[in-house]
């Protein structure tokens, strides 16, 4: 039983992530496949050749992502955006929504900033026991006006759900920043602490300062 019971483990260990990657996309693609709906009905895909395309859905998305890209990248598409944006800008409830998506988008994927770039180590929900974190911004300045400490923005998730949680507001003094990756640090909150990732020094006097503790404590 117990060699059987192995063998049923290293199993789910083999096929359980294969599943679940192929679920994962299966759903990424039946959603991208969506924006062909937004085409009439004579001109979409399943109709001219008479079946299906799994994926073709998000291959065009891709390709008006580009063309939009390269078209707003020059002055004519600029001026034209920001015509749209200034008509946004006169609807009430349209406005907030608009701007708030934009300046988040603008955050996450500029690759300019800090945010959601550094993993932190901050002291929560209490001193003496460490969460993970990731940074969003630097200097608050009203807050820190307020406070009179030097403050970090971060974002402390939940697990495994990494897309809830709290903003805090942290003292830079209180704050230990970490060498591994934000991808790496997600695979460690989604995983509940399970997925460890490796972790090689970047800085050679760290393991010169280990070595002293680690002679002092091994056995005469």
């Amino acid at each position: 039983m117990v060699r059987l019971r192995r063998y049923i483990v290293a199993g789910l260990l083999v096929w359980l992530p294969v599943g679940a990657t192929i679920l994962v996309f299966t759903l990424l693609l039946d959603l991208a496949d969506r924006v062909l709906l937004l085409l009439p009905e004579a001109y979409r895909p399943e109709v001219l050749l008479g079946y299906r395309i799994p994926g073709l859905g998000a291959i065009v998305a891709l390709i008006v992502l580009i063309v939009t890209g390269s078209f707003v990248a020059n002055l004519v598409g600029r001026r034209l955006v920001n015509l749209y944006e200034s008509f946004l800008g006169r609807i009430p409830l349209v406005r907030s929504v608009y701007s708030a998506v934009k300046n988040f988008a603008e955050v996450v994927f500029s690759d300019s900033g800090s945010s959601f770039k550094k993993v932190l180590l901050i002291e929560y929900p209490r001193y003496g026991l460490y969460s993970i974190a990731f940074q969003t911004s630097e200097n608050p300045e009203e807050v820190q006006l307020r406070t009179g400490v030097s403050l970090v923005t971060v974002f402390l998730p939940t697990t495994p759900n990494p897309t809830s949680g709290f903003m805090l507001f942290v003292p830079r003094d209180h704050i230990i920043e970490l060498e591994m990756s934000v991808e790496e640090a997600l695979k460690m909150i989604i995983s509940l602490g399970v997925v460890l990732p490796p972790w090689h020094p970047l800085h050679p006097e760290y393991d010169a300062e280990r070595e002293p503790l680690a002679s002092s404590q091994s056995p005469p």
